[in-house]
């Protein structure tokens, strides 16, 4: 009975174990049919356009330079309760008088076994000056991080920047391009009823042939402008872009003092660099600490055969006779230390207000030429050269001037969207300096005027 027991239990595990086999084997030679069937995964769309907060936010997501400050940090954190610790108690075994380990000579008073534990307490303050430089290096950390989320905040904004000024000024070179094509194909209608030279026709043709050769140039920058985007959000350098979103051009609310004193108080380095400042008054009041003895204890238990067992206690400091070459030199350090982050200190406030400067003279200088393009030199080259077109129609005007207006109008055009983008760079810069936003109500629509009065040439 008990060997068909166990021959009936034996039979059950079989068929336990043959049912998953057989139905993974079912399933197996199903597989390639689901394989087959399956619809092809869809490739991830690409927007209509290339949105700046979109942008900075998946760089910041993804960028490894920040998340890897953002990972020490975050392990400076966990540094501080153990900077705050005792240091671990020492526990300790062993006895005398018999080679035996753990045993006692019987006869013999003075054999024992015994276990002692041991703690070292440091001077009273010592530990909560250790967590209080531990917390300054994980706030110093945490601004170092805050460092590197501007920088890269801003040289995505950048690059974003100068991929829209490439795109823009393929689209005008584009339109004009098509626009020269109309005026060649003028010269050639007027060189066939007499009233142009061959010399019109060929210089209309040499024109376009630069402006092909100016394409070249702006698509392959274009195609670097790209890759830097792409690089920035991890992704592969031929990773297609949709066109960049239009720019609105904006006013800078605050005066180049009110920007000083923001950057002052704001600006990421220099807050790390007090951080560093006040880890180092810390350390040198450690430092003036360690003249002070520290305090051990030990707790003793002796078994012994003969006697009965014993307890007893240890009493220990530590004394600074070495302070000359130790102690004294150990405060000279963190003061030196000291001195060095408030030079630091010093020079970034300095390094600061000089970019702060130099990037205000660009905004400054950008924001000029970009209203003297838009309200006066672009729409008065373009009504120069609708001119010029209709003069040259009735023979009043040579083609020399005609193609002079056009080369004007085209140069006029892409120098806006090249001011545009370098204001809002040195824009980007000193948000990243100040800490804050300094663009206030959107300037008139520079960019909606300008593109209606290119509709006159089209």
């Amino acid at each position: 009975m008990k060997r068909f027991g166990i021959f009936r239990i034996g039979l059950w595990l079989v068929v336990l174990l043959f049912i998953p086999v057989s139905v993974w084997s079912q399933n197996a030679l199903k597989s390639p049919a689901v394989t087959l069937d399956a619809p092809a995964p869809k490739q991830p769309s690409v927007p209509k356009s290339l949105v700046l907060d979109d942008l900075v936010r998946e760089a910041l997501e993804k960028n490894p330079e920040a998340q890897s400050v953002l990972h020490a940090v975050r392990a400076l954190e966990r540094r501080v309760p153990q900077a705050k610790a005792l240091p671990d108690p020492v526990v300790s075994v062993g006895w005398a008088g018999n080679p035996a380990p753990f045993s006692t000579m019987s006869g013999d008073p003075s054999s024992y076994r015994g276990v002692t534990v041991s703690e070292q307490f440091p001077y009273p303050g010592k530990l909560k000056l250790q967590g209080a430089i531990a917390s300054e290096n994980a706030d110093a950390a945490q601004a170092d991080y805050e460092v590197v989320r501007r920088r890269v905040t801003a040289e995505v904004k950048a690059a974003f920047y100068e991929y829209f000024y490439f795109d823009k000024a393929i689209q005008t070179t584009t339109r004009n391009k098509d626009l020269l094509e109309k005026l060649s194909k003028i010269a050639e209608a007027q060189y066939r009823v007499g009233k142009a030279t061959q010399q019109d026709v060929l210089r209309s043709q040499v024109e376009i042939s630069l402006l092909l050769e100016k394409l070249t140039v702006l698509e392959q920058q274009k195609a670097t402008a790209q890759a830097r985007i792409n690089v920035y959000l991890l992704r592969a350098p031929e990773s297609p872009l949709p066109p960049a979103a239009d720019v609105e051009p904006t006013t800078i609310r605050y005066s180049l003092n009110e920007l000083y004193a923001f950057a002052a108080n704001n600006d990421a380095a220099v807050l790390r660099d007090q951080r560093i400042i006040d880890r180092g008054r810390l350390s040198v009041a450690l430092a003036q600490k360690q003249y002070r003895p520290d305090i051990g204890v030990a707790y003793m238990y002796q078994q012994r055969t003969a006697q009965e067992d014993m307890n007893g206690a240890i009493f220990s400091v530590n004394i600074p006779i070495f302070y000359r070459s130790k102690q004294r030199q150990g405060v000279a350090e963190a003061s030196e230390d000291l001195i060095s982050a408030e030079k630091l200190h010093d020079n970034r406030q300095n390094e600061v207000r000089f970019e702060l400067k130099q990037q205000y003279l660009v905004a400054q200088a950008a924001e000029r030429l970009v209203n003297l393009y838009s309200r006066g030199v672009v729409p008065q080259s373009s009504l120069a050269l609708e001119s010029s077109m209709a003069s040259y129609q009735v023979g009043k005007v040579d083609f020399l001037s005609l193609i002079a207006n056009f080369t004007t109008l085209l140069d006029y055009e892409t120098d806006y969207y090249r001011q545009l983008a370098d204001y809002q760079t040195a824009i980007a810069r000193m948000e990243s300096l100040t800490g804050t936003g300094i663009v206030g109500t959107p300037a008139p629509n520079l960019a909606t005027d300008i593109s209606q009065t290119l509709q006159v040439t089209k």
